[in-house]
């Protein structure tokens, strides 16, 4: 039966929800925002499915003020990276470039004020996540870390700091546009400048959104997503339109639940922005063995074609090898591992897990984290179309036939360390296997 299909094609339950979430505004970890969001997020899923609940959990309170970068008599425009502490340092200002390992191993920034791109080079054989290159600046002795956004159109980038042993960060840590950061360094390399961050920090509490579907099993499916946002901006890529994808699917599946073998958990995660927070939440109190796998959506609709990390479970990438089959739509499975998303958490306990996104044309997140991810970047089209691959998906996932098993952490540990991701990961206190 394909009804559904055409039922999906012309749904405008998962969008609207969209167009809910970035009317609400600021949805910053610990916000208003952030909760009214989640209550909206749980009362949408609670017309498809059962026992729709908030589940709160306190978390490391972050809020920005003003912040600023001075150079004579000139103020250029930034703002803090969540988590940055507030402090006023004024040092010599240092371009480290990409700011790759190297960069920081061959030039002496102890006591300077470092610039970082936020982006690295198209030669070079990993990513470079914008914590590692802070941690590194602060391994080094700097005194204040720079994140020079590498798109244009005058758009700083945001994006948090900290580790969940100390989630405020050491130094202060400012996001500035490609346009400003490139006219301070080509006027005042070399020269003192000063960089200010003013922050309020203090106890918050986040939630983490369920409700369930499908018959009662031992094993569940958790098909996830993460209703936070910056503060700067809609969130409407990130992760909106992930949040509005698991509502979409709630709606499908509820049609066609009389097929599911497997009870479906959806799971919309609060404070993953600042850490993984409300996952590892979860994670930590979910008994490994009864999750089936990890269906997670974020970055989803940013793009028309869907990829996926797999990390080296086979069922995941034969799972989606079959829809992809099966509905002649392109999806790409990457064995990959990515670390970045609130499906590690269950990941790196040895639980099957897919991190699913778009695929873009974009160098790094795009327009992600800058005031620029708003709705009009999004098209309902893409949004329908990846509705119906991801609830083949799920149904396909949670057959009985679909024997996902679990890995062995010391495996996944030692393919991190092949793929050259565990040296950021220790660097940023995320590495959570025992040493060699």
């Amino acid at each position: 039966m394909t009804e559904w299909i055409g039922e999906t094609f012309t749904s405008d339950t998962g969008w609207s929800h969209l167009q809910t979430l970035v009317e609400i505004g600021n949805r910053m970890a610990g916000s208003d925002g952030e909760e009214a969001a989640a209550r909206a997020t749980r009362d949408a899923l609670a017309t498809y499915a059962g026992d729709s609940t908030l589940d709160e959990f306190e978390i490391q309170g972050w809020e920005r003020d003003t912040s600023s970068v001075r150079a004579d008599e000139t103020t250029f425009d930034c703002i803090a990276l969540p988590r940055s502490p507030t402090g006023e340092t004024t040092a010599e200002l240092v371009d480290l470039g990409y700011g790759l390992p190297e960069d920081f191993e061959e030039t002496d920034i102890d006591g300077k004020i470092v610039v970082c791109a936020s982006n690295v080079p198209s030669w070079y054989d990993r990513l470079i996540h914008r914590r590692e290159k802070y941690y590194d600046a602060v391994e080094h002795g700097a005194a204040a870390f720079v994140f020079r956004n590498h798109v244009e159109g005058c758009l700083a980038p945001t994006g948090s700091v900290g580790t969940a042993e100390t989630p405020i960060g050491e130094i202060p840590a400012i996001g500035i546009s490609k346009e400003a950061g490139t006219r301070l360094v080509r006027r005042h390399e070399g020269e003192s400048v000063t960089v200010s961050t003013s922050v309020e920090t203090g106890d918050a509490v986040s939630q983490n959104v369920h409700a369930t579907l499908g018959p009662e099993t031992e094993e569940t499916l958790l098909v996830t997503s993460h209703v936070d946002a910056h503060d700067i901006a809609e969130g409407a890529m990130d992760n909106g339109a992930g949040t509005a994808m698991v509502v979409e699917l709630a709606r499908t599946l509820a049609a066609r639940e009389d097929e599911l073998e497997t009870q479906v958990e959806f799971v919309c995660f609060g404070a993953e922005e600042v850490g993984l927070v409300g996952s590892g939440y979860l994670a930590e109190r979910r008994d490994p063995a009864a999750v089936k796998a990890v269906l997670n959506l974020d970055g989803v609709v940013r793009g028309r074609s869907l990829a996926a990390y797999t990390h080296g479970f086979d069922a995941l990438d034969a799972a989606i090898d079959e829809v992809s089959d099966r509905l002649d739509q392109p999806f790409t499975a990457n064995p990959h591992h990515g670390p970045h998303s609130d499906h590690w958490p269950f990941v790196e306990r040895g639980v099957p897990g897919l991190h699913v996104y778009s695929e873009t044309d974009d160098e790094g997140r795009g327009w992600g984290h800058t005031r620029a991810d708003t709705l009009d970047k999004l098209a309902v089209r893409d949004h329908r179309e990846q509705a119906v691959v991801l609830t083949e998906l799920a149904v396909e996932l949670a057959a009985e036939e679909t024997e996902t098993t679990r890995r062995d952490t010391a495996d996944i540990a030692a393919e991190l360390e092949a793929q050259d991701l565990a040296t950021g990961m220790k660097r940023t206190g995320d590495w959570p296997f025992d040493p060699a």
